[in-house]
């Protein structure tokens, strides 16, 4: 083969090398945010909450074993590998494309969710505290709108400091688990949104680099047999 299509096949291994990173660093991403609201997976938000740290590790592996197949198909110049590796990079570009715009269009309802997880873990505080407890240790946070939600009490709960044997009005942590938890949501899903159209962009010129080393592939064995 030509020195230009071998080096289609080096670019395009090296795209593919890149989307296996970009995959595993969306696993890693979703295993971060599943982590921070596991805690709350009893509560009826439950399966709403885990939607999005879900489809980031489904999404993540599948990008990484797509990019293994293509990395495959490039090296050993098989049209068919290429060309069944090009219509599983779009579709799975497609996939993505519309998980981009679910966030982007649901954002703000998703975020609200978040906050009725809060109300939900502090209505049940008396029935399992272990809800906002793990809510205050993970997010730095006191009380559903701040520390002064615990003044009934005349003490503050331990997960409310950093100190547990010095928790008082002075060391205690004045942001609500509310507004923390829905800034968290907040902050990430424009870091989900961004950062998906660039691994979609990036599967683009893996899509159409695969297609022009397929029919590369196919022109060169067509003329090998005359």
């Amino acid at each position: 083969m030509g020195c230009g299509i071998s080096m289609v096949k080096y670019i395009l291994f090296l795209f593919n090398l890149l989307c296996a990173i970009c995959g595993i660093l969306m696993i890693v991403a979703g295993s971060m945010l599943f982590s921070n609201v596991s805690t709350v997976d009893e509560l009826s938000e439950a399966i709403k909450v885990q939607q999005i740290p879900i489809t980031l590790i489904v999404l993540g592996s599948v990008i990484t074993m797509i990019a293994f197949f293509g990395c495959c198909g490039a090296l050993r110049e098989s049209y068919c590998m290429s060309m069944t590796y090009a219509c599983f990079l779009f579709v799975l570009m497609v996939a993505q494309i519309a998980l981009v715009v679910y966030v982007w269009i649901y954002k703000q309802d998703y975020v609200n969710n978040m906050g009725q997880v809060v109300d939900k873990a502090w209505s049940r505080r008396t029935e399992k505290a272990n809800y906002m407890d793990a809510l205050q240790i993970g997010f730095h946070c006191c009380g559903k709108n701040d520390y002064r939600d615990y003044t009934y009490q005349g003490y503050f709960p331990t997960t409310c400091c950093d100190d547990a044997k010095n928790c008082n009005s002075e060391t205690v942590y004045k942001q609500g688990c509310k507004m923390a938890f829905k800034n968290f949501w907040d902050s990430n899903s424009d870091l989900i949104k961004y950062a998906g159209l660039i691994v979609a962009a990036i599967e683009f010129v893996g899509f159409v680099f695969s297609c022009c080393l397929a029919n590369s592939i196919n022109n060169y064995k067509r003329r090998s047999a005359y």
